[in-house]
Formats: structure tokens, C-alpha cells, sequence
């Protein structure tokens, strides 16, 4: 649910920031905006605003009113379809408005009869509005938070693997030194090298040796054909969090703050290693060696069924060296349009495997986007992402696709090279392909979804 509540009110914002930049370029030009919704209204609106002789009015579950009632003033609402919103700007041929009903002379307020440069700044609007978004948010979170990583090189445990990695050579502890020649400063820079930017030839640091680790060109595919989420994460010691009640850690007496240092003649240098012997110890005793207020102390224990003992985990990451940078509003604005520049940059290349038949079958609706928020609430994390999906959809409405903004831009440039308009009629027949189009996607995307959930593909 917590997850749900994120996307909406993410989505719901994006909505509004991206229709806002249409409806502002709009008024900047004396263009009319009959509506302005958030949302869609198909034959009835949630609550709408509107003027009526000269005073505004609030009307709520209201059915729409007929195409030919006249604006005193721009209709705000809410629909009740939350796949996106819409800004109906007068005399434009859209999702809104076909061309059938602009068979009056065009007038000067009217969106057609713009000049073609002014038309091309109203369309953008949009896109500008939300990249700019996401700029802004980045700022914030970098005035408030700061930025802090842990440089790849810092994580002297090591790294634990996905399977896809294993079996093409790498080895959990393994430390990545570069790629193709190119340090790399975190996880997040290899990341985008090997399954972005397709780079295969890995030099790590394994036993204290350095190895290389050859790809094959097509692992990315590979990495996401495989279901692979995370190709790498951090080996890190722990101490014992929260005890289950009724679990064997309460029954034998493992105790919060307890430091796991050895099971049976094994040490436990990090979490992973610790997890992994216990799979193979289902309802099998076992000893534990933990340090307890400067001592000590073994501990005989017996499995559950599942291989668990039945604590939380508290990360012991004080031993690892992080950089951290604070920024003051003015040194925020530069690394927030640092950060927004290059999340498009590295979006624009990952879309390329969107074209793979790996790539095709990931392809997710709601559900996928709603997965990628956290399960509890964390407003960092809450604005991060919505920051990431501003990106997104500001490249996504630029693609040069009949009824996205892309589509209008690409006509219009077309008209100011080659001084030709195109008719009302044409752009009323691209925009249906583009409308069927979309509604393709979506069904696809949210079937993926779908059979995801069903079949766990």
C-alpha cells in the first residue's frame, strides 16, 4: 500500500509539473487554455473548478459539459483515470480536440495560430518543466543531505556477486579495478559500463592478485534476460539486530549487539558468508563464537527448518571509509544539474536494450515502476526516484511519436524547414495512430507486469 501511495503521489506531481510547463508557455504567448487536468475525465470529472458569470465554482462528480461551451476562463480538475492528465489548449489538434472541430476561422488567441517557434515552445513545455523538476529536486536533496558514496576501492571485504556474474567469471570478494582501462569510482560507474555501455574486459582484484574477467559483448542482455536485478553489492560485517520471538537465536540465548565471529570452525568475516553456510545446516546444530561486552563466548545452537536462527541484522559499515561532500544552496545548484544531466545521459543509453529481445520482455507498467519505491516510507528515497521518473518521462515525451510531445516537435520542425504546414486532417490522422500506438505499449507493458506476477517469469 505504502508503495502504491508513492507512485500515485509521484506520478500525480509529474503530471502536474509537466502539464504546468505546457499551460505556462502557453499564457506567456496569450494562448488559451480551456482545461487543465490532472488526471483523465472521460464523461465525468471528480471536481472541477470553473468561472461562470465572473465568479469561480466548485463542482464536484460533474459530468463534462458539451465541446461547444464556451471559456470564461481556464476549467481545472480532476479526473478519475490516473493515467496522467492533460492541458486542452485552444485551437491545437490533440487527445483532447480533434481537427473536425476547428472548422472556424482560426482565431489570434488560438494555439494554431501561432507563429511556428512560439508553437514549438508551448509543445516543449512540458519536457523543459520536467527536467527542470528534476534538477530542482536533486538541489534539494543535495542542500539537505549532501552526497556521500563509498568509493569501490574502500570496500575491503570485497563484493558479492549476482549468479549471471559467477558464471562468467567473477567471484564473490572479487574488487572491480576498472573497466576496459577505466577506473571506476563506485558500484553505480561499473554498473553502467558493463550492462549499459556494453564494456567487457574487467580487471579485478582477487586474493590480492589482479585478474581479468572477459565479458561477452551481449551481457547486458544476458544480465537482463536472467531476471538479474543488482549485479553487485558490498560484503560487510554485521552484529546481531532484533531477536525473534520464539526463534532459536531467543531459545539458545544470542543476544541484540552480539558479534558473530565464528560458526563451528568457520569465521564469518561478512553477512553473506555467514547466510550462505546455513543453507546447507536446515535443523542442524551448530556453534556460534560471538563477542559480547569484551568477551567471548560459544554458543550451541539448532537450526530452524529453513536454516535460520532468527535475528535482524545491523550492518557494522563504521569500518568502511566513505567521502562525503556537504553543499551549501549556491555549490547545490551546479552538482544538482551535474546530477540531472548526467541521469538523462545514462538513461539515454540503457533505452538501447529496450530494442533487445532481453530488453523487450522487461519492459514493466505500474506495477514495475511501483516496485522500484521503497516498502517503507523514506522521503529521500521518495524524491530520488520521483527525480529519476521526471527524467524519464521528459525523454520519454520527447520521442518523436504522434501524440507525444515529440511528435508535435518533429512536425513543426518539418514546417520550419520546409515552410509547409501540415493540415489539420494529417495531424488528426497521426495523432489516432499515435493514440492506438500508445495504448499498445501500455497494454503490453502492464501485461508484462501481469504474467510477472502469474507465472513469476
Amino acid at each position: 500500500m505504502i508503495q502504491a501511495l508513492e507512485l500515485i503521489l509521484a506520478l500525480s506531481l509529474l503530471v502536474i509539473i509537466h502539464e504546468l510547463g505546457h499551460f505556462m508557455f502557453a499564457r506567456l504567448f496569450n494562448v488559451r487554455v480551456n482545461k487543465f487536468y490532472m488526471f483523465f475525465n472521460w464523461k465525468i470529472s471528480l471536481v472541477r473548478f470553473r468561472k461562470v458569470g465572473g465568479k469561480w465554482k466548485a463542482e464536484f462528480f460533474a459530468k463534462n459539459l458539451p465541446e461547444d461551451t464556451p471559456y470564461e476562463a481556464t476549467e481545472w480538475g480532476i479526473g478519475w483515470i490516473p493515467l496522467g492528465g492533460y492541458c486542452a489548449i485552444a485551437g491545437m489538434v490533440d487527445e483532447t480536440q480533434s481537427a473536425d472541430k476547428l472548422q472556424a476561422e482560426p482565431q489570434p488567441w488560438e494555439y494554431r495560430s501561432q507563429k511556428a517557434w512560439k508553437r514549438l515552445l508551448i509543445i516543449s513545455g512540458g519536457v523543459i518543466m520536467n527536467f527542470i523538476g528534476a534538477i530542482a529536486i536533486y538541489v534539494g536533496l543535495l542542500f539537505v543531505n549532501g552526497e556521500e558514496y563509498l568509493p569501490i576501492k574502500n570496500g575491503y571485504l570485497g563484493y558479492d556477486y549476482c549468479q549471471t556474474a559467477k558464471d562468467y567469471g567473477f567471484k564473490d570478494g572479487d574488487i572491480i579495478l576498472n573497466v576496459n582501462g577505466e577506473e571506476c569510482e563506485t558500484t553505480k560507474d561499473v554498473t553502467e559500463k558493463i550492462i549499459i555501455e556494453g564494456k567487457c574486459n574487467v580487471t579485478v582484484l582477487r586474493d590480492s592478485t589482479k585478474q581479468r574477467v572477459l565479458l561477452p559483448t551481449k551481457f547486458g542482455e544476458i544480465f537482463i534476460d536472467n531476471n538479474e536485478t543488482t549485479l553487485m553489492q558490498l560484503r560487510y560485517p554485521f552484529t546481531v539486530g532484533d531477536i525473534v520471538e520464539g526463534s532459536p537465536a531467543e531459545k539458545y540465548g544470542v543476544m541484540s549487539g552480539d558479534s558473530i565471529i565464528m560458526i563451528d570452525s568457520t569465521v564469518v568475516t561478512c553477512y553473506t558468508d555467514f547466510t550462505k553456510y546455513l543453507e546447507h545446516k536446515k535443523s542442524a546444530d551448530v556453534n556460534l563464537t560471538v563477542a559480547r561486552n569484551n568477551q567471548v563466548l560459544n554458543l550451541a545452537v539448532k537450526t530452524d527448518t529453513a536454516g535460520k536462527i532468527g535475528f535482524s541484522v545491523i550492518p557494522s559499515l563504521g569500518k568502511f571509509e566513505f567521502v562525503h561532500t556537504d553543499y551549501n544552496i549556491i555549490e547545490a545548484i551546479p552538482a544538482g544539474c551535474r546530477y540531472g544531466w548526467e541521469t538523462l545521459v545514462n538513461y539515454v543509453k540503457q533505452f538501447r536494450l529496450v530494442f533487445t529481445k532481453a530488453g523487450a520482455k522487461s519492459v514493466g507498467g505500474f506495477i514495475a515502476i511501483g516496485k522500484i519505491f521503497p516498502k517503507g516510507w523514506n522521503w529521500t528515497s521518495f524524491w530520488s526516484i520521483t527525480a529519476l521518473l521526471s527524467v524519464i518521462l521528459a525523454f520519454m515525451n520527447i520521442l518523436p511519436i504522434p501524440v507525444l510531445d515529440g511528435g508535435y516537435f518533429l512536425m513543426i520542425l518539418i514546417e520550419m524547414l520546409t515552410g509547409h504546414k501540415p493540415s489539420d486532417k494529417a495531424m488528426n490522422i497521426a495523432m489516432n495512430i499515435g493514440m492506438v500506438l500508445l495504448l499498445m505499449l501500455l497494454i503490453y507493458a502492464n501485461g508484462n507486469d501481469i504474467l510477472k506476477l502469474i507465472f513469476k517469469y
